[in-house]
C-alpha cells in the first residue's frame, strides 16, 4: 500500500485568514480542510490549529536555552555530593548519549508531522491509544511539577543573599511573570525565551573559559589545583554503586526539556527545515554546555563543599567556582545569572505543559475547555491549569526547600526517562509503518542511527529505570525516597491499561497507520526563504557550529 503525500498546505490556515473549527465539533475536521481559493482536498487538520509565530531564531535559541537549565545550575550539586566527580562525569556522558539518540529518532517523526503534543500525539497514532494517553498526561505533570521544581529552586537560590526574606513570596512574583509570559502571545513567549536562553549560552561560555584559570591557580590561594578534588576522602565514586546510580535521574533531570523542543513544532515557522537543523546541533550542545561544564565543577569544587546540597539548602557549583575566581561580588553576580536561567527554565517547562494538554483536549482524552483558543491562538485555559500545579512549590515552607527539591527532581528525572523509552518505542513503530506503506522516501529528514539508535536508547534507558533508586534501598530503606524514585511506574502503567479497557483500544498495525494527518507541506515563498551563495554558506555554518 502507497500512497503520496498531498500537493496542497493546509498547515497555515490560520496565517490564510481563515478560521478554524472549534474545537468542540471534531467532525468538521474530517476528511477535508479548505485552501485558500475556498476548494477542498484531502489533507485533514486536527492538532495543527496554533499559530505559527516562533521563528528560526526564536526556535534556535530556545532549543539551547532548553539544554541548560536548573538541573546544570542546580543540580550538579545534587550529583557531586551525592556520586562524586568521576560519577557524575560517566552518568552525565551516558545521558547525553541516550538524549542524542533520542532527539534524532523525535526530530524525524517531528519534521514530517509537526505538531503541539510531538512524541505524545506519535505514541497514540503509531502504538496505541491508550499509550498516548498515558504519555501525555505523563508528560504534562512532568512539565508542571517542573514548574513547580524551578519554583522550589529560586527559593533555594535567594538563600545565598538572606534568609530573611519569605522563600514563598519570590516564588508567587515569578509564578505570576511565567503565566503572564505564557498567555499572552506565543511571540511574547518565545521574545523572553530567547534573550533568556542567550544570556545562559553566554554565562555557560564564560563559565568554562573562567573554571579553565582557576582551575590552573587563576584563583584567590594563587594554587594550581589540577585533579586534586578527585582524589581525596570518597572521591571520585563517592557512595558505591548506590551513589554512581543516583547520579542518573539527577543527569535526567538535568538533560530534560531537551526532547520537548518538538513540541515548538506546532507553533514553528517551516518545521521541515528548522526543526532537522536543532536537532542535528544538539550533540554540540551537550558536548560543550554538559560534559565540560561536568567535568570543570568536578575539577574544581570538592565533593565536601559546605551547602552543596542539603535538606534545607543548595548552592550552585557555578556560583562557587566564580567566588574562587575574585570575590563575593563575583559569587552574587553568577548566582543572579542563575536566577534569570532558573525563570527561563520554568517558563520553558510551563509552555511545553500546555501544550501537552491542549494536545489532550484536542485527542479527547481531557475535557475540551483545556482546548480553547484566545485570539491569539494561545490555549488560556491549559495554561492557568497547567500553572495551578506550580503550586507545590509553597510546600517548601513546611518541607524544607532543599528536600523537597530533591523529590520533584528524582519524579521529573525518572518522566523524562519514560517519556525518552516512548519515543525510541514510537520511532520504531513509525518507520515500519512507512517501511509497510512505502511511504520512507517522503522524511525530510532521516534518523540516520535507526534502528539501532532507538532500540540502545530503550533497553539502556529502562535499565536505569529500575537501578537508579539504589540508594533508597541501601544502607537503609527509605519509604519516600522509593516514592519518588518509582511512583511514576505504576501510575503510567494504570493509565496506560485502564484507558486500553476503557476504550477498548488496540495497538496499531502497520497497515492501520496514518501518515496523511497533520503532515506540513512547505508554504509557498519559505523555499525562497533559503539563502543562496555565500550568505547561505555562512549561515549554513554557524548553525553547524551554534
Amino acid at each position: 500500500m502507497s500512497s503520496s503525500r498531498p500537493t496542497e498546505n493546509t498547515a497555515g490556515i490560520h496565517e490564510l485568514g481563515k478560521e478554524s473549527p472549534d474545537i468542540e465539533d471534531p467532525k468538521s475536521l474530517a476528511g477535508y480542510d479548505v485552501d485558500e481559493r475556498g476548494g477542498h482536498h484531502d489533507h485533514v487538520v486536527v492538532a495543527d490549529r496554533l499559530a505559527r509565530k516562533l521563528s528560526a531564531r526564536q526556535v534556535q535559541m530556545i532549543a539551547i536555552g532548553g539544554t541548560i537549565g536548573t538541573g546544570l545550575f542546580l543540580g550538579t550539586g545534587k550529583s557531586l555530593a551525592t556520586g562524586g566527580p568521576a560519577s557524575m562525569l560517566i552518568a552525565y556522558m551516558i545521558v547525553g548519549v541516550i538524549v542524542f539518540l533520542t532527539m534524532l529518532a523525535l526530530g524525524e517523526m517531528a519534521a514530517f508531522i509537526p505538531v503541539a503534543g510531538s512524541f505524545c500525539t506519535f505514541a497514540g497514532r503509531f502504538v496505541d491509544d491508550g499509550f498516548g494517553f498515558a504519555l501525555t498526561w505523563n508528560y504534562w505533570f512532568n512539565d508542571a511539577v517542573s514548574t513547580a521544581a524551578d519554583l522550589v529552586a529560586l527559593q533555594l537560590i535567594l538563600e545565598y543573599w538572606t534568609t530573611n526574606f519569605p522563600g514563598w513570596a519570590l516564588s508567587l512574583i515569578f509564578w505570576f511573570a511565567l503565566i503572564a509570559a505564557n498567555i499572552i502571545t506565543v511571540r511574547a513567549y518565545g521574545e523572553l525565551e530567547y534573550w533568556l536562553s542567550l544570556l545562559k549560552v553566554v554565562t555557560i561560555t564564560i563559565f568554562m573559559i573562567l573554571g579553565i584559570a582557576v582551575n590552573c591557580g587563576g584563583n584567590r590561594d594563587h594554587k594550581y589545583i589540577g585533579t586534586k578534588y578527585w582524589y581525596i576522602g570518597d572521591a571520585p565514586f563517592v557512595g558505591g554503586i548506590g551513589g554512581f546510580a543516583s547520579v542518573f535521574v539527577t543527569a535526567s533531570f538535568a538533560y530534560g526539556g531537551t526532547e520537548s523542543i518538538a513540541i515548538t513544532a506546532g507553533e514553528t515557522k517551516d518545521p521541515t527545515k528548522n526543526i532537522p537543523r536543532v536537532v542535528k546541533n544538539v550533540f554540540w550542545r551537550i558536548l560543550i554546555f554538559y560534559v565540560i561544564s561536568v567535568l570543570l565543577i568536578g575539577l574544581n569544587v570538592s565533593y565536601l563543599t559546605p551547602k552543596l546540597s542539603t535538606k534545607s539548602s543548595a548552592t550552585s557549583p557555578f556560583t562557587i567556582v566564580f567566588q574562587m575566581a575574585g570575590s563575593n561580588a563575583a559569587g552574587s553576580f553568577i548566582n543572579a545569572v542563575i536566577m534569570t536561567s532558573v525563570l527561563s527554565a520554568g517558563n520553558h517547562a510551563l509552555f511545553a505543559g500546555t501544550r501537552l494538554l491542549y494536545t489532550l483536549a484536542v485527542n479527547r482524552h481531557a475535557p475540551q475547555v483545556f482546548g480553547k483558543l484566545n485570539r491569539n491562538k494561545v490555549p488560556w485555559v491549559a495554561v492557568l491549569a497547567t500553572s495551578v500545579i506550580s503550586g507545590l512549590c509553597f510546600g517548601a515552607s513546611f518541607i524544607g526547600a532543599g528536600q523537597l527539591w530533591t523529590w520533584l527532581q528524582n519524579i521529573v528525572g525518572v518522566s523524562n526517562q519514560l517519556s525518552w523509552i516512548a519515543i525510541g518505542i514510537a520511532s520504531i513503530r513509525f518507520r515500519a509503518g512507512l517501511k509497510h506503506q512505502g511511504k520512507t522516501h517522503l522524511l525530510p529528514f532521516k534518523n540516520w542511527t535507526y534502528p539501532y539508535g532507538p532500540w540502545f536508547s530503550v533497553i539502556l534507558n529502562s535499565f536505569l529505570v529500575l537501578v537508579q533508586g539504589w540508594s533508597c534501598f541501601s544502607p537503609h530503606f527509605s519509604g519516600v525516597d522509593f516514592v519518588s524514585y518509582y511512583i511514576e511506574l505504576p501510575v503510567m502503567a494504570v493509565m496506560f491499561v485502564g484507558w486500553k479497557l476503557l476504550k477498548r483500544t488496540h495497538f496499531k498495525r502497520v497497515e492501520d497507520m496514518d501518515f496523511e494527518t497533520d503532515v506540513y507541506e512547505r508554504q509557498p515563498g519559505e523555499e525562497k526563504a533559503d539563502r543562496k551563495g555565500w550568505r547561505g554558506k555562512l549561515e549554513t555554518a554557524v548553525r553547524w557550529i551554534f
